[in-house]
């Protein structure tokens, strides 16, 4: 959830929940499609909702993969979108991040109840941020009242001003710094971007290695994910890829393919869908973490009220969102948007079925749009993992 999503989620904050289509008990449910037909109806619902491009990839416990894409990957070519497209990973990065955080606990080189001053000295401080009073588990959790104050575009004059801006972690840290604390630590929960990049900054200050390499020799060479790739600066996604659109206003659609990250040294990530379904398959698979540092970052608390809208009945663990099934039982995800792409996904308790749907278009212009959006892609991940009946988490 970096800056477009977390203005995306802004500009729904005060407005009623829209309830997912079609969530109803699978025990009332009437003979329906197939689970690729389901899969297909679903992206195409999103592509009508006006969003440019869909794809979705769902694998089942025996390992079959069902595709599904809608809608066109350059509305001035009209080239369809392509089932095995780049696209910018975003704030489902912070599960990476959590990842690595786990494992050098369960090494012994950290404690989740490490505080930041202890790893991070004179880091932070000022305007009541005191880092020591916060620790490493709180900001896993967004429970550290730390500031989100990354810079963002709102308008599209905004966009082509910032499009190819660099910010150093230490100078987004800084940002948040010159502004007071949403709460004391502990004391609720604020979605802060801010206290990822401080998880960043401890894992190359305990590994001596930017967390992006700690990342790749960690998650990514094991699993053999070789299309998740970080970007550093630059401005586009591999091909083939969709391109990126995002939705000021009427009339207003812009092509924001073309960008650098704000936090480009952590959030310079792109993935694939057949990556980022392998990934959380292995996370909840329990092959990434032990069983014990798997069942912390399952330990979960509510979201905020605000939040509560976009993410009906959500909990936030250690950087993994747990959300309630249609069919019963919850699944666990985290999903991100940045520069257009928004991304939504899903995993059993087990690892045992999961779905991704990445959009290529974030239509931000009105409150409205926004849970349009959210619900219609909330409802392809719902379908998808019910599609094996009920759930046993």
């Amino acid at each position: 959830m970096t800056s477009t999503l977390r203005k995306y989620l802004v500009m729904a904050l005060g407005v009623a929940a829209l309830l997912a289509a079609d969530m109803v008990p699978a025990g009332t449910r009437a003979a329906g499609p197939s689970p690729a037909e389901r899969l297909r109806r679903d992206t195409e619902a999103i592509h009508a909702l006006g969003v440019s491009g869909v794809q979705a990839r769902v694998i089942a416990p025996d390992g079959r993969e069902s595709v599904a894409t809608s809608g066109t990957a350059d509305l001035d070519t009209g080239s369809p979108v392509p089932p095995n497209g780049f696209f910018r990973m975003a704030s489902t990065s912070k599960t990476l991040v959590a990842t690595v955080v786990l494992q050098l606990e369960a090494e012994g080189r950290l404690s989740l109840n490490d505080t930041v001053e202890r790893r991070l000295p004179g880091v932070v401080r000022g305007n009541g941020n005191d880092g020591s009073r916060i620790t490493i588990r709180q900001l896993l959790q967004h429970t550290s009242g730390i500031r989100d104050a990354l810079p963002g575009y709102t308008t599209p004059k905004e966009y082509y001003q910032q499009r190819h801006d660099i910010h150093e972690s230490r100078e987004l840290v800084d940002l948040a710094m010159a502004r007071e604390p949403d709460f004391p630590p502990g004391k609720g929960w604020a979605y802060s971007n801010t206290g990822y990049i401080l998880l960043d900054m401890i894992i190359e200050k305990v590994t001596g290695r930017p967390a992006r390499r700690e990342i790749q020799n960690r998650v990514l060479h094991p699993l053999g994910l070789d299309r998740t790739r970080w970007m550093g600066t630059s401005a586009t996604p591999p091909r083939p890829h969709a391109r990126a659109y995002q939705l000021f206003g009427p009339a207003s659609r812009v092509d924001v393919t073309d960008q650098i990250p704000v936090d480009y040294a952590n959030l310079s990530w792109v993935t694939t869908t057949r990556d980022e379904n392998r990934f959380f398959r292995a996370l909840l698979g329990g092959r990434l973490l032990p069983a014990g540092q798997l069942a912390k970052m399952k330990q979960t608390v509510p979201v905020s009220a605000e939040v509560q809208q976009l993410w009906p009945g959500g909990r936030y663990g250690l950087g993994l969102v747990e959300r309630p099934l249609s069919c019963g039982g919850t699944y666990w995800s985290h999903e991100g948007g940045d520069a257009g792409y928004i991304t939504l996904n899903g995993v059993t308790d087990d690892g045992g079925r999961s779905a991704v749907v990445s959009m290529s278009e974030a239509r931000g212009d009105t409150p409205k749009h926004i849970l349009e959006q959210e619900n219609a892609a909330g409802a392809l991940i719902d379908h998808a993992l019910c599609a094996g009946g009920r759930s046993t988490s």
